[in-house]
């Protein structure tokens, strides 16, 4: 059953994407900044599938309930999958019934924050210390003992699980 949050959640991804709006142009960070991991547009779409460039390299969103990521709690660590920088936990990752990847708290050193005042709101992005890549938003209704939801983008994170053989998937 769809509750009031999801749906309008949904409706809201809808619309942005039906106008064009999903994508929030690298122009609307302020401040230029230098990461570790730079690359060209040319070299980021070789190495991306079109989508993680959208989301990653452009600001984009994936649509809800599409990540395999977001139904995934086994133990291990979530990845940026421009540079395989570990960015999460499965330790804090809980079902917000959003239909995106979240978290209560990233990583030590592994996340930076930009100011995002696009689609007629202000909110804070979360982006790759190492390579810029967007990841998400953050926002201030998740659990304790944070109160923050890291809402991320699955297509934009890989998973590396904890067992033996060390599997990546995403």
């Amino acid at each position: 059953m769809i509750d009031r949050r999801q749906l309008a959640i949904g409706g809201l991804t809808t619309l942005l994407t039906a106008v064009g709006l999903s994508r929030i142009s690298t122009a609307n960070n302020k401040t230029a900044k230098t990461f570790e991991i730079t690359k060209t547009e040319q070299e980021w779409r070789t190495q991306l599938s079109p989508e993680q460039f959208r989301v990653l390299r452009e600001h984009g969103t994936e649509w809800a309930h599409t990540s395999p990521l977001d139904k995934i709690y086994d133990p291990g660590t979530f990845h940026c999958a421009g540079c395989d920088l570990a960015v999460f936990s499965s330790e804090t990752k809980f079902d917000s019934r959003t239909g995106w990847p979240s978290f209560w708290k990233p990583l030590d050193n592994a996340v930076g924050t930009s100011v995002d005042d696009t689609l007629f709101m202000t909110r804070t992005e979360i982006h790759c210390r190492r390579c810029g890549g967007h990841l998400g938003h953050v926002f201030p209704d998740g659990p304790e003992p944070t109160g923050l939801r890291y809402c991320m983008n699955g297509i934009a994170m890989t998973f590396v699980s904890k067992d033996k053989d060390d599997k990546k998937t995403g």
